[in-house]
């Protein structure tokens, strides 16, 4: 819902995020927040099934996925690494300006007002939702042009000047100020899928992004056909390749807030221009996203510090800005197909006992999820790490992305297969919290996570320069989330009892015997495949299809053997419809 603003490196701020919309831009949180769908309950639309609206949801978020993924290596084939690290770090600055102005609030706080207001005004909050229009087309317009304005200093707070030529910076300025305009399309995106996701409306919002996937794909197409893909120095890029691909990106994102005005129309919706602001009650909204600001305004503290050391790696042959956000994606996009599902069942189950007073099952809910987040993603945590060469020559190496480009991306990819469990526990224990209800204490967790995470990225700068940056901003990340993880189990127990701690300790040890023997096996058969440590593509699948499948047949059978619940009941389910 936030409009197709790139989301990886703010995600490692290790706080919830929109939901994903496929495209590649960087947030304070991580995709597919639940609790941030925007989505009223059930008994609060007044149009659709719950049941067609997941299903439209579900199909959508998938092709969305897909074609976001094109989108990626799109770029990366047609921009290779130094022209892709200055065009990712463009594009976080929108990201970044977007998150001050609208993200946060918009998640914690417009959409339940929202909510209310159509259940309580007379007009079904028709005037307030135009008031709340009209203010925000104002105030993202003057921040956008302001942003343009300041884009030189938005790219020194991202990439520096000490350690990068002149010729990378000047590039990033270049490019963002086509992109910084971005945040005026997607704070409007934003706000009217919020409104028509509380008339019930579901399908424009999840489907218009894929308009935005296939603008900037197309885009990278004529880039190819009219420049080819070829290593180029951040000097040699002309003023015609800026404006395509600066400005191809941005009209990505104005074609897919075009695409939600029908929709707007086909719920009843009129846009009509209302000034009245003072009956908003700005000062309550202010109150209300008091504590998420602060959550996302420390979150891009942890944001600005990993871009900025990570660009220091461009130019030096070292994965930087492009492949660090690349490789992200990668773990997001096994954090939403498999832990967003989970914590999305549980987190009705843990607002009602919540609400109910009934913290020993809310307890146990968490308990739950915690263990079957950690059974389930262990095995893709470990292909990560087994298969971090395959699978980044497969997708990434090709065009102007060269085999040493992808070489020096795959310790990066090994690294998020160890950050993959943490960030998704710490994902559910921070929802954990919003069932209570509570958005404090989450917000003030964020502020030592995220200096653990830059301490962390320092002293590995510090100790392996530009060399390490990348990889050293994953390790940070890792470290910071299970920091976040523990102090956050350390803050619920008092307020909801016992976490089965007992439980969860077990069966993480038997997680770790199962990936552990898996890891070797997979990296076993692996070694005897051809390919070696630069695969070409067809070597990198067979890689890939073949020891998946060890890694997988070897967990599942660990699994069964070790008695691994959450990963038996699964597959006993699986048998008896079979058997059915």
């Amino acid at each position: 819902m936030s409009g197709g603003l790139y989301r990886s490196a703010n995600a490692s701020a290790g706080g919830p995020l929109p939901p994903d919309d496929g495209a590649t831009f960087i947030s304070a949180e991580p995709p597919n927040s639940p609790a941030l769908e925007g989505a009223p309950p059930p008994e609060q639309v007044a149009e659709g099934s719950a049941a067609a609206n997941s299903a439209v949801m579900a199909m959508g978020s998938l092709v969305s996925r897909g074609t976001g993924f094109l989108r990626t290596m799109a770029i990366t084939a047609a921009l290779g690494k130094a022209i892709g690290d200055a065009y990712t770090s463009a594009q976080i600055l929108p990201g970044m300006v977007y998150e001050f102005l609208l993200g946060g609030v918009l998640t914690s706080v417009l959409v339940p007002v929202l909510v209310r207001r159509r259940k309580a005004d007379a007009d079904r909050g028709e005037a307030y939702m135009q008031r709340l229009l009209t203010l925000a087309v104002l105030a993202l317009g003057v921040a956008a042009l302001l942003a343009v304005v300041a884009a030189p200093l938005l790219t020194w707070l991202v990439a520096g000047g000490d350690e990068t030529t002149r010729d990378y910076p000047d590039l990033i300025t270049a490019l963002s100020r086509f992109m910084l305009p971005m945040l005026f399309f997607t704070g409007l995106s934003a706000l009217i899928s919020a409104v028509l996701n509380t008339r019930g409306h579901f399908a424009a919002p999840m489907w218009a992004p894929i308009l935005n996937n296939i603008v900037v794909i197309a885009v990278c197409g004529i880039y190819v056909l009219v420049y080819g893909a070829r290593v180029l120095d951040p000097n040699q890029m002309t003023i015609g390749q800026i404006v395509l691909i600066g400005g191809g990106t941005l009209l990505g994102v104005a074609v897919q807030a075009a695409g939600l005005f029908p929709a707007l129309r086909k719920v009843g919706f009129r846009w009509k221009w209302r000034f009245d602001f003072g009956a908003l009650g700005l000062r309550e909204l202010g109150h209300l996203g008091a504590w998420m600001f602060c959550y996302v305004a420390v979150s891009q503290i942890g944001v600005i510090a990993v871009f900025n050391l990570v660009n220091r790696a461009t130019g030096r042959g070292e994965a930087g800005a492009l492949s660090y956000n690349n490789i992200y994606l990668l773990m997001m996009m096994a954090h939403g197909i498999v832990a967003v599902s989970i914590i999305t069942a549980l987190l009705p189950r843990m607002s009602a006992a919540a609400a109910d007073g009934r913290f020993a099952d809310l307890a146990a809910d968490l308990s739950r999820g915690t263990r079957t987040v950690t059974a389930v993603l262990a095995p893709i945590a470990v292909c990560y790490w087994v298969l971090a060469t395959p699978v980044v020559f497969a997708l990434f190496q090709r065009g102007a992305f060269t085999a040493d480009d992808a070489r020096s991306t795959v310790p990066v990819l090994m690294i998020a297969g160890l950050a993959l469990v943490p960030f998704a526990i710490s994902q559910l224990f921070t929802f954990a919290f919003y069932a209570l209800p509570d958005t404090r204490t989450p917000a003030l967790i964020n502020i030592p996570v995220v200096v653990v995470r830059v301490l962390v990225l320092i002293g590995l700068f510090a100790a392996f320069s530009a060399s390490f940056a990348a990889s050293a901003a994953m390790i940070g990340n890792a470290v910071s989330y299970v920091a976040a993880a523990v102090l956050s189990a350390w803050l619920l127990r008092p307020r909801m009892g016992s976490l089965g701690m007992g439980q969860i300790t077990r069966t993480f040890g038997k997680v770790i015997v199962a990936a552990g023997l898996s890891a070797v096996v997979g990296t076993v058969v692996v070694k005897l495949l051809p390919g070696g440590d630069a695969p070409v593509f067809w070597e990198s699948v067979v890689q890939i299809l073949v020891g998946g499948a060890a890694v997988g047949l070897t967990y599942l059978g660990l699994a069964m053997l070790l008695r691994i619940s959450e990963i038996t009941e699964v597959i006993g389910m699986v048998r008896s419809r079979l058997g059915r």
